[in-house]
């Protein structure tokens, strides 16, 4: 009882990987963490140096933004903003390039942070943006994080969410050439990402029954044929087997007029086939707020909707929103994965009903 009380009063950890020095992770988390009511929801635990942070004070003017020096993730001070010491080197900035070292450090931050994450040192990740041109000039030899934490989680694949607060955009390819779609969107590809869309949805969302749009691979949605067969020979075919999961998948729908339509608001969530289906219109709609969001995995991570936008970086023009967003959605999410981990580790023992013939079992919940 002692231990669980414990558990329940402290403050979800949530691990800040920095992204990349040189672009505009260190200004967005700290303008995210800023305002200290956000200590009342969570601790926040940057990975990095004092040095990174003390630079980029001067640059954003936040110069009463105060935090803690800690050697590990096992000095974290509850409702503090703690940054652990990751390096102690003196760093070479070179604001809005892409560099070798840029890249280094970024590796080393994230590393870090998802070991204590897996050793349950952190509640939740949040990742700042990296630069895929300098992480691969370190040898990192994946798409983005969404791919690296699936590898690092033993999980074969994971599934991409764009969050903001009317959409759940998902997708069935992420970071690759489009000229490769065509031939990894298959009907089990696009069935086994409806069924992770529909789980992450009910699990890390709290939705009972949720709604899922699935888009079309062609314009029209192949209209008819006349554009296209995939809808009709791959589509098609998984969305009525999700359908006979006791899934409620709906489409293929076309994505221009779904996305300019109200219908992207009468749906829980929206499967786009690859990036740029889903993610233009959904940056267009909701750039500022929105939140990346992997699903599919034992662990939370979620990340601000944007890149290291190294032609602003250093500037203090960076909004802090989507990474403050990033930050409250990953809170959200451990909520509900704990709420419904406890549910189904104690339900409530059968009891008969009292003599009006009433069962109090299901009393007090959302139909």
């Amino acid at each position: 009882m002692d231990n669980q009380k414990k558990s329940s009063s402290r403050s979800i950890r949530v691990g800040i990987s920095i992204g990349d020095v040189n672009g505009i992770g260190p200004e967005v988390v700290m303008k995210a963490l800023s305002d200290n009511r956000i200590l009342q929801d969570c601790t926040p635990v940057i990975y990095a140096s004092s040095k990174v942070l003390n630079f980029y004070k001067k640059s954003t003017k936040l110069h009463d933004f105060n935090y803690l020096s800690i050697k590990s993730a096992d000095e974290i001070k509850q409702r503090k903003i703690n940054v652990v010491s990751v390096w102690e080197d003196e760093l070479q900035f070179d604001i809005g390039k892409a560099t070798t070292n840029g890249g280094k450090y970024a590796l080393e931050s994230l590393d870090w942070a998802t070991k204590d994450l897996a050793s349950g040192k952190i509640d939740v990740l949040v990742t700042a943006p990296i630069s895929k041109e300098a992480m691969g000039k370190t040898g990192f030899k994946f798409p983005g994080h969404t791919e690296y934490l699936a590898d690092m989680a033993g999980e074969e694949d994971a599934l991409m969410l764009m969050i903001s607060t009317t959409l759940k955009v998902g997708l069935v390819t992420s970071h690759i050439p489009l000229k490769d779609v065509p031939t990894v969107v298959t009907t089990e590809k696009v069935f086994e990402k409806i069924k992770a869309f529909n789980d992450s949805l009910k699990k890390d969302f709290g939705i009972r029954k949720p709604k899922i749009a699935v888009f079309g691979v062609n314009p029209h949605a192949g209209e008819n044929g006349k554009m296209g067969s995939e809808e009709g020979e791959v589509v098609l075919p998984a969305i009525n087997q999700a359908k006979a999961s006791d899934i409620m998948a709906f489409g293929p729908y076309p994505a221009d007029g779904f996305f300019g339509s109200k219908s992207k608001y009468e749906f829980d969530g929206i499967l786009a086939m690859y990036h740029d289906q889903g993610l233009a219109a959904f940056k267009a709609l909701s750039f500022d707020e929105g939140v990346n969001f992997t699903a599919g995995l034992p662990i939370v991570r979620t990340s601000p909707d944007h890149g290291t936008a190294f032609d602003i970086a250093g500037s203090n023009s960076a909004s802090g929103e989507s990474m403050r967003n990033a930050i409250y959605l990953a809170i959200d999410v451990h909520r509900n994965q704990t709420r419904e981990k406890e549910i189904s580790e104690n339900p409530l023992k059968s009891r008969p009903a009292d003599k009006r013939g009433r069962d109090y079992r299901n009393e007090g919940r959302r139909e």
